[in-house]
């Protein structure tokens, strides 16, 4: 990335190598290209991330290990591994809980430092989670964050779910695909899938849903109906923008639970209404090291599958424009 609001261009740069003791460097044989490359491109991250131009960007990761630091014991070269997003510290609060996400002095590849739309990418032994021999790294690659967030929401919204519950799912694209297979492999819940696409609905019929509410302007309306009048239990809004919350909301049943993962709208709800129904708003960011493995767990015994559209790393143009323009199904995969 050499400037906002300007293409990406294919450079080449020196091979990363080991220069700490728990550095791994990876063989990318995928790299996820996410809404947030856009964001990233169009600025939105520059005041938050501070990131020096150029750089590569890329954080959903997946590969072989190709070289490791003198203190590395749970992986070795050859190895086959996703990426955790974020290189961690291990000595906060936050990652002796266990709440890596959060770590007090992290550093995000792809973010704010050199990421992954490349041959190697350098990060951590904490990092790294070994894949099951059945799994290829550009089928997975973008679980890495994609699969990760809708997992910790998907998760999250699971442990206060019933058989007698509802969750509605607001956007089975990218990230929503994900969370309606791991909502089906946690949750006894009945699934009811909002989006706008018709064929993204067959999808989510075909890996769990019960449900698919085409959202033409009546779908406040359908979830209402099939919820007896009452709401669900739970919205996971994966959408997050364009009128989404306010339709989320009204989808809600009273003491419900809104989980907010999709971004790019303010959420607008007079208190007295949620102090009245008592309703929860809960954010959802990328998942911890721990979600990552289950939900590699769950990959590996078929309850999870990732669908891709795979582009050549020098094809990165064509995948970002695609992107952009709505006609990536799943989720876009570079492959080196």
């Amino acid at each position: 990335m050499v400037g906002y609001h300007q293409n990406l261009q294919m450079a080449e740069v020196p091979v990363p190598t080991p220069t700490g003791p728990f550095d791994v460097v990876v063989k990318i044989g995928g790299a996820g290209v996410c809404r947030t490359d856009l964001h990233i491109l169009e600025g939105q991250w520059a005041e938050k991330s501070q990131v020096q131009l150029p750089y590569t960007i890329g954080h959903e990761n997946a590969g072989w290990v190709h070289a490791i630091g003198s203190a590395v014991t749970n992986v070795a070269e050859g190895h086959k591994v996703i990426v955790h997003p974020l290189i961690t510290c291990g000595l906060c609060r936050a990652c002796r809980s266990g709440d890596d996400v959060h770590c007090e002095s992290n550093a995000f590849p792809g973010i704010d430092t050199d990421g992954g739309y490349a041959e190697y990418l350098k990060t951590s032994a904490r990092s790294v989670v070994k894949i099951d021999d059945s799994l290829e790294p550009s089928d997975v690659a973008a679980l890495a964050d994609a699969g990760l967030t809708a997992y910790h929401a998907a998760a999250k919204a699971a442990r206060r779910l019933t058989p007698r519950d509802r969750c509605v799912v607001i956007g089975a694209g990218g990230l929503g695909h994900i969370g309606i297979q791991v909502l089906k492999a946690l949750s006894p819940a009945e699934i009811i899938v909002v989006d706008r696409n018709p064929e993204a609905l067959k999808l989510a019929e075909a890996i769990g849903a019960d449900h698919g509410v085409v959202a033409d302007g009546s779908q406040v309306q359908q979830v209402l109906e099939l919820t007896g009048g009452h709401g669900a239990e739970t919205v996971v809004d994966f959408v997050g923008e364009g009128g989404a919350t306010a339709e989320g909301v009204a989808m809600l049943r009273r003491a419900g639970d809104y989980h907010v993962v999709g971004y790019g709208e303010n959420i607008n709800v007079p208190t007295i209404d949620i102090i009245s129904t008592e309703i929860n708003f809960i954010g959802n960011l990328v998942g911890s090291y721990n979600d990552l493995c289950d939900l590699m767990a769950l990959a590996a015994r078929g309850a999870v599958h990732l669908h891709t559209q795979k582009y050549a790393l020098e094809d990165f143009q064509s995948a970002i424009d695609d992107l952009d323009a709505g006609n990536v199904r799943g989720r876009a995969i570079l492959t080196p």
